[in-house]
C-alpha cells in the first residue's frame, strides 16, 4: 500500500469514508464499490462534477452501486482489521500509475476514478460500463472540470472550478429570478454601466455608509444585462460575486490562499472580458490571506485590473477607502478618481 501523504487531502478523505462505510455496514473486505460510493457522495468533490459533465443520473449511479454493496457478505460483529481485495490494490496502484502518466505530484481523486474505471472486475466496473462511462469519457470531462491545473499540492482539487466554487453568479440569479427588484438606483446603475463601459480606467468603486444599498447595485446591473437593457459591450456578460471569505476559509498550508485566489483568476482570463467581478467591501481584501512570507489578494489582482485583464465593481465604506488607498498605491493608480455623488453614495472609477 502506498503512503497516506502521497494521496490528496480530498483523496484521503474518499478512501477514509470508504473504510468507514466498511466498519459501518460490517462487511468482510474493503473493496472498489466502497471507494466508488464514497467518490459519489464526498462533498465537494471531484467526481460528481466529472459526471455532472458526462450527463449521468447521479441519483442512479449512487443506487446501482448502493444494490451492489447491499449484497456484499457481512460479519456477525464488529470490524476490528479492515482486509483489502486484491482489486483494491490493483486499483490504489493503478492510481498511482495514472497520477505519474498525467505528470501530477499527488495522487488525486479523478486518478482514483479513473482506475476504477479502468478496472475490468467486480460490480463498479460493471456499472461503470452499462452507463457508458470509460477512461477516455472521464478524460475528456476531467479536462473541463480541471482545466489546465495540475495536482501539485495536497489540496490541488480546492482549484478545480474555482468560479463556482468561490463566487455567486448574480446574472444566472436574474435570470431565475432569486433577486430582488432594485428600486430608486436608476440613475446610480446607470452611471456604473457608463465607467464599465469604458475602454481603460472602467473598474467602479461605489463609496457610501453601511447599508444604504452598495451591494444592490451589482444586483441591478445584472438584471439589466439579462433584460438585454445595456450598451452593446455588456450584453451577455456575468456578474459575479466573489466570496473573499470563502476562499480563505480552511486555508491551512502556506500559500494556499493565493493559489485559490489565482485559480479563479486564470479562470476569469480565460472567460476573455465576459465576467465582471463584484468584490463586496473592497477594503477588507488588502491583507486577506496574508500571513508570514504570504502576499495578500490585492497585490495578486493588481496586475491583471492594471493590464484590463480583470474588470471589477466594488462597494466600499467612506471609512476605510482613504486608508486603504494610502497602503495600496497601485490599487488606486489603476483607475484614476472620477467621483460624483447622490444622497446616500458616492462612485468612483478607482480599481
Amino acid at each position: 500500500m502506498m503512503r497516506q501523504d502521497r494521496f490528496t487531502e480530498g483523496a484521503q478523505e474518499v478512501l477514509a469514508a470508504s473504510q468507514e462505510m466498511v466498519r459501518k455496514e460490517r462487511h468482510s473486505q474493503w473493496d472498489v464499490e466502497h471507494v466508488l460510493m464514497a467518490l459519489l457522495t464526498h462533498e465537494g468533490g471531484v467526481a460528481p462534477g466529472i459526471f455532472e459533465q458526462l450527463k449521468v443520473d447521479g441519483d442512479k449511479l449512487r443506487e446501482a452501486v448502493g444494490q451492489a454493496l447491499a449484497k456484499a457478505p457481512k460479519l456477525a460483529y464488529d470490524v476490528v482489521q479492515i482486509y483489502t481485495t486484491p482489486r483494491i490494490v490493483r486499483m490504489l496502484e493503478a492510481a498511482n500509475a495514472e497520477a505519474e502518466r498525467l505528470k501530477d505530484e499527488y495522487v488525486g481523486v479523478e486518478h482514483i476514478l479513473i482506475a476504477i474505471a479502468d478496472e475490468r472486475e467486480g460490480e463498479a466496473a460493471r456499472i461503470l460500463s452499462q452507463l457508458g462511462i470509460d477512461k477516455e469519457k472521464i478524460y475528456r470531462a476531467l479536462q473541463e472540470v480541471r482545466g489546465g491545473a495540475r495536482v501539485d499540492s495536497p489540496t490541488a482539487e480546492s482549484k478545480y472550478r474555482a468560479l463556482e466554487r468561490y463566487s455567486i453568479d448574480l446574472t444566472e440569479a436574474a435570470r431565475q429570478g432569486k433577486l430582488d427588484p432594485v428600486i430608486g438606483r436608476g440613475d446610480e446603475i446607470k452611471r456604473v454601466m457608463q465607467v464599465l463601459n469604458r475602454r481603460t480606467k472602467n473598474n467602479p468603486v461605489i463609496i457610501g455608509e453601511a447599508g444604504v444599498g452598495k451591494t444592490a447595485i451589482a444586483e441591478g446591473l445584472a438584471q439589466k444585462i439579462v433584460a438585454g437593457d445595456v450598451p452593446e459591450n455588456l450584453k451577455d456578460k456575468r456578474v459575479l460575486a466573489l466570496d473573499m471569505g470563502a476562499m480563505v476559509a480552511g486555508s491551512k498550508f502556506r500559500g494556499e490562499f493565493e493559489e485559490r485566489l489565482k485559480a479563479v483568476m486564470d479562470e476569469i482570463k480565460r472567460a476573455k472580458g465576459e465576467i465582471i467581478v463584484f468584490i463586496d467591501e473592497i477594503h477588507q481584501v488588502v491583507g486577506a490571506g496574508a500571513a508570514e512570507g504570504a502576499i495578500d489578494a490585492s497585490t495578486m489582482m493588481k496586475p491583471a485590473l492594471a493590464r484590463g485583464e480583470l474588470q471589477c465593481v466594488a462597494p466600499a465604506p467612506w471609512t476605510t477607502t482613504a486608508s486603504t488607498s494610502r497602503r495600496t498605491p497601485p490599487w488606486s493608480a489603476a483607475s484614476p478618481p472620477s467621483t460624483w455623488t447622490s444622497p446616500a453614495w458616492t462612485t468612483r472609477s478607482r480599481c
